[in-house]
């Protein structure tokens, strides 16, 4: 049986890109670049990659060292689509992010906007995509991911922040019920596919909490570990994390 996010992604990559969270991506680069230093030959992994709309504006930079990876055929079909019509040598691949075939191969590991992280339905099978990556990256390797902000829910109201940042033709998750002894929040998924079929699809996501990432990075051998406030298209290490942040912005270190 198919898992919601699989359900989700299967015909979605042309209304994916209408999406208020993928309006990002120009700041998002930005900041990859000024944690690389704006070294191009900076070998770059994409995890989740989606249409690859980071790997897309890295290599329109001029960075040629990309491989994006996602679950989703439809997703890095579109992705390549449009990497093609630019002209970018970007190299897709169907991969799990459970399950990497990559070992010590990659300065950076970019997971941005959920991509795998946190979507998983067992705790187990979010750190295996924790693990993966870090196994995917060389011995002085650094990870740059989102995910979302545990500390949110405890002091607001996960429906009414879906209800204002939703907006017409996108998504929409209705009926959030947030369980503080997982950390998990359910909901109802309701969006129409690139066919024009309306879907609905129980959804559940992990938050976590920073001592939680902290300790599971401390537990793959990181040395050093930064969390702040993720803004959309905005990320910055000036951000000090609050409650008020949705999600969280984690930069790591081997």
């Amino acid at each position: 049986m198919k898992q919601w996010y699989e359900s989700l992604f299967e015909n979605y990559a042309l209304k994916y890109e209408n999406e208020i969270f993928t309006k990002g991506t120009i700041g998002e680069c930005d900041f990859i670049e000024q944690e690389i230093n704006y070294n191009q030959r900076t070998k770059i992994l994409d995890i989740g990659c989606g249409t690859g709309r980071h790997s897309r504006e890295l290599a329109k930079r001029g960075y040629q060292n990309l491989t994006g990876v996602d679950l989703s055929e439809s997703m890095l079909n579109r992705a390549k689509e449009l990497a093609a019509k630019d002209n970018l040598k970007i190299n897709f691949q169907k991969q799990d992010a459970r399950a990497l075939t990559f070992t010590n191969e990659f300065d950076l590991a970019i997971m941005l906007c959920e991509g795998g992280f946190s979507l998983m339905e067992t705790d187990e099978m979010n750190f295996e995509i924790l693990k993966n990556a870090t196994k995917a990256l060389k011995d002085k390797g650094k990870i740059i991911f989102t995910t979302l902000n545990g500390l949110f829910p405890m002091f607001h109201s996960v429906n009414e922040f879906y209800e204002s940042a939703q907006k017409e033709g996108q998504s929409q998750c209705k009926e959030c019920s947030f369980d503080l002894m997982t950390f998990r929040d359910h909901n109802t998924t309701e969006f129409e596919d690139d066919s024009g079929n309306k879907k609905t699809l129980d959804s559940n996501e992990r938050y976590y909490v920073p001592s939680e990432i902290t300790w599971l990075l401390k537990s793959l051998g990181y040395k050093n570990i930064n969390i702040f406030g993720a803004k959309l298209g905005a990320f910055s290490r000036n951000d000090k994390l609050t409650t008020e942040d949705f999600e969280m912005l984690v930069i790591a270190e081997k």
